[in-house]
């Protein structure tokens, strides 16, 4: 499968949103599939995308967005150490 790349007028590729597997989102956050699912289920984790009827992914910028704000939070309880 290709991947397809588009180039804006400053040429700088567009890549598509790389999928994350549950695994892979496991080992980012340091969840277990347990803690994921629960969080997800609350609303307090970004959603997974549909990939198949029984695979699901999540996109990987999403993530790495929940983690930063969960880095936030800490800096902002803190007292905004930094």
């Amino acid at each position: 499968m290709e991947t397809q790349t588009h180039l804006t007028q400053h040429q700088q590729p567009i890549l598509p949103p790389r999928i994350l597997r549950r695994r892979q989102v496991e080992a980012m956050t340091g969840l277990g599939k347990s803690q994921l699912y629960s969080l997800i289920k609350a609303g307090n984790f970004v959603l997974q995308i549909p990939l198949t009827a029984k695979t699901v992914g999540w996109i990987e910028s999403e993530v790495i967005a929940w983690i930063q704000s969960r880095v936030d939070a800490s800096r902002k309880r803190d007292g905004g150490v930094e």
